[in-house]
Formats: C-alpha cells, sequence, structure tokens
C-alpha cells in the first residue's frame, strides 16, 4: 500500500473541487501510521450507502473524512473529539482476515518475530521429610526413658540431619526438645526425669528443608523402674567343666538380667573367694571372672548368684585346670618267648588332675640306639610287643598321656630283653583223605521235546560221580554206537546229544545211562518230530 485511501461512493468529492493540500498531508501522515484497509473480497462486497450516511463503525477507514490543514490536535475540541487511534481501527480487519494488497501497490515489510524463549528447568519443591516410622519406648527406669523408631519412608528433597525429640508433661502442651542438635541414631535416651511423672514423647525428622510431622506415642509414658525377676544367661560353653591348661588365664563374661540393678555374689565350694587369686568385676548386665595365671588350686565349683528385691538365681561354674600327667611306675619285662615281649606297668602317681587317656610304648635296640613307637593309646596297663629280630636286644619305656598332652618323662625297663635264637622243626600237620568215591547220579534229567523235520535237536542232561562215569545213549533201548547223525559230547558232568536234520525216523524214547564201578544210572525222554508246516 503506498498510503492512498478510496473514499466510498457516498463520500465522493463534487467536481470542480480539489481537495485542499491539507488534506493531502494529512493522508500523507495517515498512511504512516494506520495499516492498510482490507481490499472488498469477491464474497463480500462492500454494501453500498446513501449520500449523507455514514458506514457501519467496523469500516474505521470509511467512517473519517480526510483531515483539514490544520493538525488533528488543533482542531479538536468538546464537540469534535479526537479520532480513534489508527491501531483500533486496523484491529476489526484483521480479526475477519488478512488483507489483500492493492494491485499496483507494495506489502508492507513484515514485523519480526521475537525468538521463543527456553522454558527454565522447574526447581524442585523444598519438602520437608516424612514422619519417623514405629515410634516405640525400649526401656523404662525411675530417671529416663529409651526411645527407638525407622526411618522416615521419604526424606524429602535433601538428606535427612537427624531427629528432634520433644516431650511435655501428661496435662500439658509446653513441649521441651530433648536434644539440642538433631541426633542421626534411632535411638534416643531422655534422662534426668522426675519418678512418677507421665510425659508425652514425640519424635520429628529433620532436614535442610524443615522438620517433618512428628510421630507421636499414642499413651504417655509413666517414668518409673520396672521390676524383672533376676535370670542368670549362662554362655551354652560354660555349662560344661571349663577346662584350662596351667598357666592360661581365664577371662570370663557371663551376662545377667534384673531390675532394679542385682546384687552379684561369687563363692567358691560354698566360701567366699580368695581375692588375690581370683578377681571379679559386676557391671550394669554382667559379670567379669578373672584368673591372671590358673593353677590347678584354682579347680572346683564357682556359684554365681544374683538377688533383687528377695527373688534370686543361681549358676553354677566348673572350671578344671589340668597339666601334663607324670610318668607310669613300675615299669616290668614279665616274659621273652620267641619274637615277643611281655610289658607290664601301673598308672602314674600324678595324673595331671586329668584322666589318663592312654599309654605310649616304645622300643629302642642296643646296636642303632634309636627309639621306635610301637604302641599308641594303648589303654590298657600291660602290652605284648611282637616282631622282634632274632640276635637283637632291647629295651622298652612308656609315656603316661591325658588331655594336656603326653608326660614329660617316660618309665624304662631296668634289665634289656635279648631275643635268642632257637632250633625249630617243621613238622606239617597230617591231612586226612576224603573218601570221594560216589556212584553216578543225575542232577539234571532230560526233558521232552518236540521240533521240526530238518531242523537239528539237542537233548541234555547233568551227572555226577567218582570215578568219572561212562555215558552211554540209547534210543527206544538200542545202543547209540558211532553215527554220524548223532554227537554225544560231556564236559563238566554235562551230558549232550545232537541229533542233526531229524526226520519222523528219528522220533521215539532216548535214554541216557551213567556207569563206573559203584553203580548206574538212567535218564529218559521222549522226542516228536513234527512234518513242515
Amino acid at each position: 500500500m503506498t498510503g492512498k485511501t478510496t473514499a466510498p461512493k457516498g463520500h465522493a468529492a463534487p467536481k470542480g473541487h480539489p481537495a485542499p493540500k491539507g488534506h493531502a498531508a494529512a493522508k500523507g501522515h495517515a498512511a504512516a501510521k494506520e495499516e492498510p484497509a482490507p481490499a472488498p473480497s469477491a464474497e463480500h462486497p462492500p454494501a453500498e450507502h446513501p449520500p449523507g450516511e455514514h458506514p457501519p463503525a467496523e469500516h474505521p477507514a470509511a467512517e473519517h473524512p480526510p483531515a483539514p490543514e490544520h493538525p488533528p490536535a488543533a482542531e479538536h475540541g468538546p464537540e469534535h473529539p479526537p479520532a480513534a487511534p489508527a491501531d483500533e481501527a486496523a484491529a476489526a480487519p484483521k480479526a475477519e482476515g488478512a488483507p489483500a494488497p492493492e494491485e499496483g501497490s507494495a506489502a508492507p515489510p513484515a514485523e519480526p518475530h521475537p525468538p521463543a524463549a527456553e522454558p527454565e528447568p522447574e526447581k524442585p519443591k523444598a519438602e520437608p521429610p516424612s514422619p519417623p516410622l514405629s515410634l516405640a519406648v525400649g526401656e523404662v527406669s525411675e530417671n529416663s526413658v529409651t526411645l527407638t523408631w525407622k526411618t522416615p519412608e521419604h526424606t524429602g528433597s535433601s538428606v535427612l540431619d537427624g531427629y528432634v525429640v520433644e516431650f511435655c508433661k501428661d496435662g500439658s502442651t509446653d513441649w521441651t526438645a530433648a536434644n539440642q542438635e538433631p541426633s542421626p541414631a534411632v535411638r534416643y535416651t531422655i534422662r534426668n526425669l522426675a519418678a512418677g511423672e507421665k510425659i508425652h514423647i514425640r519424635v520429628k525428622a529433620v532436614n535442610a528443608n524443615g522438620a517433618s510431622v512428628p510421630a507421636t506415642l499414642e499413651q504417655p509414658v509413666l517414668i518409673r523402674e520396672i521390676q524383672q525377676r533376676p535370670r542368670i544367661r549362662m554362655p551354652r560353653h560354660l555349662r560344661q567343666t571349663y577346662v584350662r591348661h596351667v598357666g592360661e588365664a581365664v577371662n570370663l563374661m557371663i551376662p545377667y538380667q534384673g531390675k532394679p540393678q542385682p546384687q552379684v555374689t561369687w563363692t567358691k565350694d560354698g566360701q567366699p573367694l580368695d581375692t588375690k587369686r581370683v578377681n571379679t568385676r559386676n557391671g550394669e548386665k554382667d559379670t567379669i571372672f578373672f584368673i591372671r595365671e590358673a593353677q590347678r588350686t584354682d579347680s572346683g565349683k564357682y556359684e554365681l548368684t544374683i538377688r533383687v528385691n528377695g527373688a534370686e538365681d543361681k549358676a553354677t561354674l566348673d572350671i578344671q585346670v589340668i597339666e601334663t600327667p607324670g610318668p607310669p611306675q613300675n615299669l616290668k619285662l614279665v616274659d621273652v618267648w620267641g619274637f615277643n615281649v611281655a610289658l607290664e606297668w601301673g598308672p602314674p602317681a600324678d595324673n595331671g588332675n586329668s584322666e589318663i587317656k592312654g599309654y605310649l610304648v616304645q622300643k629302642s635296640d642296643k646296636k642303632s640306639g634309636q627309639w621306635f613307637t610301637v604302641l599308641e593309646r594303648c589303654t590298657r596297663t600291660s602290652c605284648t610287643i611282637s616282631d622282634l629280630i632274632i640276635g637283637n636286644t632291647y629295651s622298652f619305656r612308656v609315656f603316661a598321656e591325658n588331655a594336656c598332652g603326653m608326660s614329660e618323662k617316660a618309665a624304662v625297663t631296668s634289665k634289656p630283653a635279648h631275643i635268642q635264637k632257637t632250633k625249630t622243626v617243621y613238622q606239617p600237620e597230617k591231612i586226612r583223605q576224603r573218601d570221594m568215591m560216589e556212584p553216578p547220579k543225575f542232577t539234571q534229567p532230560l526233558t521232552d521235546r518236540t521240533t521240526t523235520r530238518g531242523y537239528s535237536t539237542h537233548l541234555f542232561c547233568s551227572v555226577r560221580g567218582f570215578p568219572k562215569p561212562k555215558i552211554i545213549w540209547m534210543k527206544n533201548q538200542m545202543e547209540i554206537r558211532e553215527d554220524p547223525k548223532y554227537i554225544a559230547m560231556m564236559a563238566q558232568g554235562v551230558c549232550s546229544l545232537e541229533i542233526r536234520k531229524a526226520s519222523p525216523f528219528d522220533g521215539g524214547v532216548y535214554t541216557c545211562k551213567a556207569v563206573n564201578p559203584l553203580g548206574e544210572a538212567s535218564v529218559d525222554c521222549k522226542l516228536d518230530v513234527k512234518g513242515e508246516m
């Protein structure tokens, strides 16, 4: 558009009266500020108005006549209000559609669109943690209460700093913080409370964003010491005899329970402990029994007693201090015969405060002088040593052994044992000859058989007897002699007769007879030969 505005038909200037110059200037000024009016389209042609009538308000360009030469500001008065801004006049055509430029006029430059701003990332919401879980009372005494809880389900948008425990007296609303700084633990003890009071307790979880909704105990807590019967919790390995070696330390801790604080007493065999040998230390929940260097005199039964307000519990600790035993006594060489030696001895005088488990027996020949073990863990006080070498001289010694180990010293035979050479005559044992003679006897008889013509068949039986019996085969009571049709065999007492390519003529009764000098025996069977199918 060039700034020219086409006047409507009802407002055409009369012929011979040109528009004043000021009007042309105003037209140029309006073209610079106002946007071009939309061109009439074929679908919506502009409506014609009779002369003297003004167009409707939605056509601002046709509503106002050309401005006079004087500036608009000097001409406006109370009777002539100022014209609407050009922006308002262009608003209605833009709502209807984009204006079509007139022919021969240049389109106005398109206004540049500002670049779209990138959306700023959303900052995480500052959320406090959720309340602690499973708040419960762990222990109550006459001036304190111990609480336990679990971590919150959600810790919020920052790291959990800890927990704040608050309490107030029953009937009051003044809550007091038990800890000035958040505690990271999930267990807390409120101390310096007055006995007999009832207090309400709550716990808050705290992080950088604030404190959570408090977790509160449903019922107030009465501050008083709970009575608990005394009970000794003797460890399993101390319920049987506790064994230590001489010189070792004994350091035992035995836990117990009871409220109020139990009174602890140790005795040995009904007498008070010797504090020079045994030290004890009693705590709130356990007692410690200590011996720096155990001696055999420290063995015995120690009794632990704890009492609470007339109630008591007892436990017995059996301690056994052991050492290696002494050597066996009275080792004697009882007998020597052939390759063998018999020894006897007595148990040691000192068993080391432990049962003797056995004895170790060793031998040494005079030539080498070295000791060799011949018996271990011998539970008897006598033994026989065999397989000694003829012509050698031997010495013997015996050690005692208990749970602590082997005795340091051994008992040694006072005199050696000499294995002498002796002449021996071999006399073979007479073996009685067994009578093996036996008449023939069939252990497996012949069985009836049926065969097909043209096929070979076998007859079997078994026989025993001594001397070996002679086997005779017969057919229909006629002895079968050397006939290529029959093959007779005997192996390991099994007799067999093969009839080759049997025919109906070969059918009949077959007999096997066994004969030796002591007698004879026979068995029969029937053979049936059928024709071909």
